[in-house]
Order: structure tokens, then C-alpha cells, then sequence
């Protein structure tokens, strides 16, 4: 016999009707902690490199300029993380999206180290730490005032909302829980199970939207649907981009155990900051901070030659890499995204007659595909890159061969450390 859904009584229309009420909760609690963390690493972030530079006679484009703020942003986020309460909570590089609550003590310092390195330049973004943020504030919140929301549930509705928030739209929450709503034993519909994700989403998703937008503004210049050249040219591009991403992937692992030989957290994320840094100095202003703003940038540019486009993804890249591995806090699919449309520029520089919105996009899915390994993520990014709703029947096919590269390969995630505490 088969035993009801968790969370779900006999009158399901009635339950997910009550249900509605947290959810809409977690889903506004969860922009606004959003919101509010990007707005504080936005105005530091100005603070770091526009006021302080400029007070000094300084231009903060220059490399001792670059070099020095990431060095010191290193530094900064390794004594938090050794001497703070909390740690600043598990290493980001060994927890995919997602996680159980952490407990309160750890949000002040998690928070202090997600904002100085968003503001410091770090190539990582908000994702990883937002979503533990919010997973441990709104499981304390509900625990106190809706005893009766199971917790499995809880960590679920705030996934949700806070991937509606990032993105502006409940769309990639939805792409998100599919797959996993597929997965879970119980009777009832697909949208049964996608209805209370949804509603948290969509919350979180009006609220961003209603005080700042998504944080993906990203988009390719129109250029009409893709013909046959175009699709053909996206299914070669999405598994080379993928391979790419790949031996960062790689690159990554290694990385990691090299930066903990160091065992304290001083050392090591000093040391990313620094080699950051000297990446930062290589590749120039496009290539720090999370990279969506900058991917707009790039995107709206000069049209770059094919050798600044392959450097700026190289060194991006590179730059996530060391990110994640020195033990800084954030998340890496808006970096990758960068990484994706600087590879898709580049492959349009050497094929001209390929429309650039199908060489970058296809670029982006498999970058995004091999860093995140979610496929339905992929291509969400991928459609909002363009802008362009035409080029989804293209990016559908060029999936195909990129999930063929990634599908047996390692992910971007290092064996947990317990904290990133000396032992």
C-alpha cells in the first residue's frame, strides 16, 4: 500500500491551500535577505573601489589596485572564517545548492564573508551562501510560528524562493524541483508537488523584481530565429564549452587539496586572494566579481578579437577556480556564466557568419552544464542569456552531445573539510 506524501493530509487541496501561507513567507522572507545582502556588498563594494581609490589619487583599475584589494580581501575573509563564531559555516567548495539549516550562530560571519568577497571581487556569487542563509533564518522563523511545517519541507520552499529571487522569475525553481519532484514517492500529480515550490518562488521572484529586477540582467542583442548553420554550429560549440568548463572542474579538485596542505584558513585564503589578484591584473576589471554585470558588459562591448575573448575566459575560469578552492564563500554559476559568454564570443569571432546569440548561448549552457551539472539549469540560463525564447528548440539539441562530455565526469564539489577550521 502506498503511504501518503509527507507533508500532504487526505484533503490535499485543502493542505496545499494552508501551506500556501508559509510558503508565500518563505518565498518574501527570502528575496529580502537577498536583496538586502546584495544591496550591502553593492555600496561596500563602491566603497572598496571607487570612493577609497579615488581618495588616495589611485586609479582602481590598475593593477597594484587589483592586486592589493583581492590580496587584502583574502586576508580579511580568512580571519573571519578562523575567528568568527561559526566559522562562517562549512566550505562552500564541498555543499551543491541547497544543504540542511545551518544553525543561527553561523549567519553574522557567513553573511560578513559572502559580502566583503561579492564586494571585494572574488570571482564567485551569492548563490551557496543566500540559500544558507536563508535556509537557517527561515527554519528557526517557521519552527517558532508554524510548528507544523515539517523541516524536509521548509529547506525545500526556501530553495525555491530564493531561486525565484536570484533569477527574478519562478521558472528555474520550477526546472530545479521537477527533477526531483519526479523522484519522490507518493501519489498525486507532478504539479502537486511543484505547486508549494512554485508559490515561494513566484513570491520571492514579484519581490525581487518589484525592488531591484533579476540579478542576471544579461542579454544578447536581437537577431531573429536561428537557421540551420546556427544549430549545427551550437551542437559543436555546447560540448567544447563543456570540456572547458571541465578541466576547470578538474583544475578545481586538485586546487583544493593543495590550498588545505596549508591547514589554516589565513594562509590559504590569503594566498587565493593574492593569486585572485594577480589573475585580476592579467585579465583586467572584466574579470572580477561574480561576473553578471560584467557579462552584460562583454556582451554589449567593442567586439573583442578572438585572442582578448579566449584570455578573458581562460582567466576567468582560472579565477573561479582559485574562488572556490581557497576557501572564499559563494557560489559559481554567475562566474561561469561569464565564463560561458566570453567562450561564446570567442567561437563567434572565428565563425562569423554564426549568429552570435546561438554561439553564446550554447557556450553558456555547456559551461553552466559542466559547473552546475543540472541540465534543466543549463538550459534556463542559457533561453535568459539570449533574451530569445525562439532559440530553445537549438539549445535542446546542442544539450545533447555537451550531457554526453559531463555525464561520467567528476563534479565541482571537494570532500568536506568540517568547517575549514585548523585541525
Amino acid at each position: 500500500m502506498t503511504e501518503p506524501e509527507p507533508g500532504l493530509g487526505q484533503n490535499r487541496i485543502r493542505t496545499l491551500a494552508v501551506l500556501s501561507v508559509p510558503a508565500v513567507l518563505i518565498g518574501v522572507v527570502s528575496a529580502l535577505i537577498l536583496f538586502a545582502l546584495d544591496e550591502l556588498s553593492r555600496q561596500l563594494q563602491d566603497l572598496l573601489w571607487d570612493v577609497l581609490p579615488h581618495a588616495a589619487g589611485i586609479d582602481p583599475d590598475g593593477g597594484w589596485w587589483i592586486f592589493g584589494m583581492l590580496t587584502a580581501t583574502g586576508l580579511a575573509v580568512g580571519l573571519m572564517v578562523r575567528y568568527l563564531p561559526g566559522h562562517a559555516g562549512p566550505d562552500s567548495a564541498a555543499a551543491e545548492l541547497g544543504g540542511s539549516a545551518l544553525p543561527l550562530k553561523v549567519v553574522p560571519s557567513l553573511a560578513a564573508v559572502a559580502v566583503l568577497g561579492l564586494a571585494g571581487g572574488v570571482s564567485l556569487g551569492p548563490e551557496n551562501p543566500i540559500i544558507a542563509i536563508n535556509t537557517a533564518v527561515l527554519t528557526a522563523l517557521l519552527a517558532r510560528f508554524f510548528r507544523r511545517v515539517p523541516a524536509r519541507l521548509v529547506l525545500g520552499l526556501t530553495m525555491a524562493g530564493t531561486v525565484g529571487a536570484l533569477f527574478g522569475t519562478p521558472v528555474a525553481a520550477a526546472l530545479l524541483f521537477t527533477g526531483m519532484a519526479g523522484a519522490m514517492a507518493g501519489p498525486g500529480a507532478l504539479f502537486d508537488k511543484l505547486f508549494l515550490p512554485l508559490v515561494s518562488a513566484g513570491a520571492g521572484a514579484a519581490v525581487m523584481t518589484t525592488l531591484g529586477g533579476t540579478m542576471l540582467p544579461a542579454s544578447t542583442p536581437e537577431a531573429g530565429s536561428p537557421g540551420g548553420w546556427d544549430v549545427l554550429a551550437a551542437m559543436a560549440i555546447a560540448p567544447l564549452a563543456a570540456a572547458f568548463g571541465l578541466a576547470g572542474v578538474l583544475a578545481f579538485r586538485w586546487a583544493h587539496r593543495q590550498f588545505r596542505r596549508l591547514r589554516s584558513p589565513v594562509l590559504f585564503t590569503t594566498l587565493g586572494g593574492a593569486l585572485l589578484g594577480l589573475l585580476g591584473v592579467l585579465g583586467g576589471p572584466l574579470t572580477l566579481f561574480k561576473g553578471a554585470e560584467e557579462s552584460e558588459e562583454l556582451l554589449h562591448g567593442q567586439g573583442e578579437s578572438f585572442s582578448t575573448l579566449a584570455v578573458l575566459a581562460a582567466v576567468k575560469l582560472a579565477a573561479l577556480v582559485v574562488a572556490a578552492a581557497a576557501g572564499f564563500r559563494g557560489g559559481r554559476i554567475f562566474p561561469a556564466v561569464f565564463v560561458g559568454v566570453a567562450f561564446g564570443l570567442a567561437a563567434g569571432a572565428l565563425l562569423p557568419d554564426i549568429r552570435a546569440d546561438a554561439a553564446v548561448s550554447a557556450a553558456v549552457l555547456g559551461v553552466v552544464l559542466a559547473i552546475a551539472r543540472d541540465g534543466w539549469l543549463a538550459l534556463f540560463i542559457a533561453v535568459v542569456i539570449t533574451g530569445d525564447v525562439t532559440v530553445s528548440a537549438m539549445l535542446c539539441l546542442a544539450i545533447l552531445p555537451a550531457w554526453l562530455v559531463v555525464t561520467h565526469a567528476p563534479h565541482m564539489v571537494a570532500e568536506d573539510d568540517g568547517g575549514a577550521r585548523p585541525a
